[in-house]
Formats: structure tokens, C-alpha cells, sequence
């Protein structure tokens, strides 16, 4: 059990602004740090595992968790998936002294903002933060991925200029530059939510 005060961070951006690839690194060199798993309904992609990338689930299993209200947040992604977190897969390890970060859209991110308004727990432990790239970086990026056709990298872009309309609602935000310098800005917005939850606490 670590002394740090649990956090939990919500990452949003762009496809292709790297928001994963912080996430890992933060579950990888910052060990109080736990990822949480969303669920999709989307196919995995070649190398993604069930309960490891995502929970990968039907629509119909997905509508029964609906059904069931097992989710804090979901939301329709690019018009087709589905993607989902389940309210005890956040809830139970912040209470139990976990740190947290998930990787979710915009759309869920506001689900979040709602949740945080009436649990307590959540409005105390979160911050958001949003990753803006610029346009000619992030069509390079997804690019570079090579898992998307020149349509799909379209649409995408469309999704983008969507979602950076939403940023200056968010806690935080980092000017994505190379990944060293936006995990050392991710790891500096961890000290300054942490400071806050102490500030809160005292």
C-alpha cells in the first residue's frame, strides 16, 4: 500500500495523440499507478487481448451491462462502437488507496464530470487532462500506425477538430511535442493533483 495520496487521471485526445502510450508509461515507471481496462465493442486488433488492452464484448453482452447500470461512463465512438468503464473497475481501487489512469474519448470524459459531481470520492480524487497535437503531426501519427486506411484516417481527423473544440473544459492540458517531454509535463500534472487532494485533506 503506498502513502501517496490515490489520483485518478482521465487522459483525452486525438486518435494518434499518443494518450496511450502515457498511460503505459505512467503504469510502468510510476508502480502506484494502475491502468483501468474500458470496454469496447469494437474487434481487437492484431496483438490486443481481452482483459489486458480492452474488455472486448458483443453488443449484446454490452447492453446487458447497460441494462444492469455496471458502467460509469459509455459512449457511441466515430458512430459505430461502443466503449465503457465499469463503475467497480474505478471505484473500488481508489477507495482502496490505488492511483488510476484511464484512456477514454470525450464524450466519456463529460460522463465523468457528471459522476464526479455526485460521488464524492471522484470529484475529490480526479483531473482531466487533454492532448492537443497539431494537424500535420497527428495525420503522421496515425499514419506511422499503419492500422488505419486513408478513409478511416479521415474520419478520424473530422472526430479530432471535433474533440479539440472540448479542450478548454478540461483540468489540464498538454501541447503534445516529443513522448519524453509530454510524459515529463503527464508526471508534473500528477504532482499538482496530488498536492491538491493533500490541500483538501488538511
Amino acid at each position: 500500500m503506498t502513502s501517496l495520496s490515490p489520483v485518478l487521471l482521465v487522459l483525452a485526445g486525438p486518435a494518434g495523440s499518443g494518450k496511450s502510450t502515457l498511460c503505459d508509461r505512467l503504469v510502468t515507471e510510476a508502480p502506484e499507478f494502475h491502468r483501468v481496462i474500458t470496454t469496447t465493442t469494437r474487434k481487437p486488433r492484431p496483438g490486443e487481448l481481452t482483459g489486458v488492452h480492452y474488455h472486448f464484448l458483443s453488443p449484446e453482452e454490452f447492453d446487458a451491462k447497460v441494462a444492469e447500470k455496471a458502467f460509469l461512463e459509455w459512449a457511441w465512438v466515430h458512430g459505430q462502437k461502443r466503449y465503457g468503464t465499469l463503475a467497480s473497475s474505478v471505484l473500488e481501487p481508489l477507495a482502496r488507496g490505488e492511483s488510476l489512469v484511464i484512456s477514454v474519448d470525450v464524450q466519456g470524459v463529460e460522463s465523468f464530470r457528471r459522476s464526479a459531481a455526485s460521488n464524492p470520492l471522484l470529484g475529490r480524487r480526479m483531473t482531466t487532462v487533454f492532448i492537443v497535437v497539431d494537424h500535420d503531426r497527428l495525420i503522421a501519427r496515425m499514419r506511422g500506425r499503419a492500422q488505419d486506411d486513408e478513409d478511416e484516417i479521415a474520419a478520424r481527423m473530422r472526430t479530432a477538430e471535433r474533440e479539440l473544440r472540448e479542450a478548454p473544459k478540461f483540468d489540464f492540458i498538454i501541447e503534445s511535442r516529443t513522448r519524453d517531454e509530454d510524459f515529463a509535463t503527464l508526471l508534473e500534472i500528477v504532482e499538482k493533483t496530488r498536492a491538491r487532494v493533500d490541500r483538501a485533506k488538511s
